[in-house]
């Protein structure tokens, strides 16, 4: 069951393995190996000595080509060199605690995106936008551990399992997956609005973006031209939002 993808600058693309529990390695060429895990646990390592349990999210830092992925299982968020070796920057039990490293407490925590120096992590039981910096410093910015519809700024605003994640400029998107939307959030100022959808468990397409159904959106990618495009988990659909 491969789920998350990431691209390095060398055009590697990086794939959490969910179901063997591996993190993969695809080059340009085509060539498959295995960067790091090699039986289900927590453990930190180096190539096969480390373990992962449901590695969910891959996303990688564009300034160093390091690979950071989001452990589902036991709410964790894992580093993983180029060299393969994985530590645990944040995260232990389930929970909804910011703090640093394993003081740090995520439920479920599955779609990733960087933005400059940190990234922001879908916490889907929590329904909430975390930040997690690559010291392990982890805060709420969005969001609340209480789930509902509200656009808002900040703290105010409300999401329903949010999962899926993807920045474009200064923007964040999220799919919104219990409130069937895809919400847009102004990195700059904080505000999140309701970019797409309007509530309605559905697969309606319309010219209106608001008026448009979405059934439980999983995963959120921005095109560069300038689209975002929308995977519907529950009609298994690709959506298109221009």
């Amino acid at each position: 069951m491969p789920y998350g993808l990431g691209v390095d600058s060398n055009g590697n693309l990086y794939v959490a393995d969910e179901g063997n529990d591996l993190i993969r390695k695809i080059t340009p060429a085509g060539v498959v190996t295995t960067l790091a895990g090699g039986s289900r646990g927590a453990n930190d390592g180096t190539g096969a000595s480390a373990q992962f349990a449901d590695p969910h999210a891959v996303s990688v830092d564009p300034a160093t080509d390091e690979i950071y992925v989001t452990q589902t299982a036991d709410h964790k968020v894992r580093r993983i060199t180029t060299t393969g070796v994985v530590t645990t920057i944040a995260g232990s039990s389930a929970g909804f605690v910011n703090g640093t490293g394993s003081g740090a407490r995520f439920d479920d925590p599955l779609g990733m995106a960087f933005y400059g120096d940190a990234m922001y992590v879908a916490d889907w039981s929590n329904h909430a936008i975390r930040r997690v910096t690559k010291a392990g410093v982890v805060t709420t910015p969005f969001g609340t551990n209480s789930p509902n519809y509200v656009d808002g700024n900040g703290t105010s605003a409300r999401f329903y399992n949010p999962t899926g994640l993807t920045v474009r400029g200064d923007t964040l998107y999220v799919a919104d997956g219990g409130n069937h939307r895809v919400r847009k959030i102004n990195l700059t100022t904080g505000d999140v609005t309701t970019y797409a959808g309007s509530g309605s468990n559905g697969s309606g397409d319309d010219e209106n973006a608001s008026s448009a159904e979405f059934s439980w959106p999983t995963g959120v990618a921005a095109a560069p031209d300038g689209s975002i495009y929308v995977v519907e988990t529950n009609a298994g659909r690709v959506r298109k939002i221009d």
